[in-house]
């Protein structure tokens, strides 16, 4: 086989592990907690639709290939809560080294073409990342609301919480920040999410 197709077919099988990494998300519906791909495809498919909704003009393709990578690492590093503060202090660390063995399996453009990509999401400095970024805040606020707040409730976190996650959220889209504004808002009052 040529090596060049190994490689990329290794790399497809190998990020198929991504479906085994559970979140503390639960589907809709109160469903079972959502895995890393589902999150992922929920949150492209989000972005597209969402697309006008964007602070900016953005290249949507590449909004969707930074939905569908940024949490392919956590195949070695683990799924960290967005609410783990104690998780988040070695987050940066593990997902570096997962970021170079699992794009280190592709041939060496599409790795550095990945890699560049998922860094560009870090630093949220493109309008692509900021608008990637709101649709990774807004999915999960989205189904949790759908099931009355209880993986906020199941995990005690606050509004001040929520609040603090979805400023980027109002970094790619200041009208999709008003939307999570409200169901914050609506929450709080039901009880389901405490000010604190």
């Amino acid at each position: 086989m040529d090596e060049r197709l190994r490689k990329q077919l290794e790399f497809a099988l190998e990020i198929d592990k991504e479906k085994n990494i559970f979140r503390q998300t639960s589907l809709s519906g109160h469903g079972r907690k959502e895995n890393d791909a589902e999150h992922a495809w929920h949150m492209a498919i989000m972005a597209y639709l969402l697309k006008e909704y964007s602070n900016q003009d953005v290249d949507i393709a590449k909004v969707m290939l930074m939905c569908l990578i940024h949490d392919i690492v956590e195949i070695d590093a683990g799924d960290t809560y967005a609410y783990d503060e104690e998780g988040k202090k070695t987050q940066k660390e593990r997902e570096d080294k997962a970021k170079e063995r699992i794009f280190g399996m592709l041939p060496d453009d599409q790795k550095e073409e990945l890699m560049a990509l998922f860094e560009e999401f870090e630093e949220q400095k493109t309008a692509e990342a900021r608008f990637a970024r709101s649709m990774d805040n807004l999915q999960p606020l989205i189904l949790n609301n759908s099931n009355g707040g209880s993986d906020w409730m199941e995990h005690k976190v606050t509004a001040e919480q929520v609040y603090g996650r979805q400023k980027g959220t109002e970094a790619g889209s200041k009208k999709l920040y008003e939307f999570t504004d409200m169901i914050i808002r609506e929450n709080i009052e039901k009880g389901s999410l405490p000010e604190g």
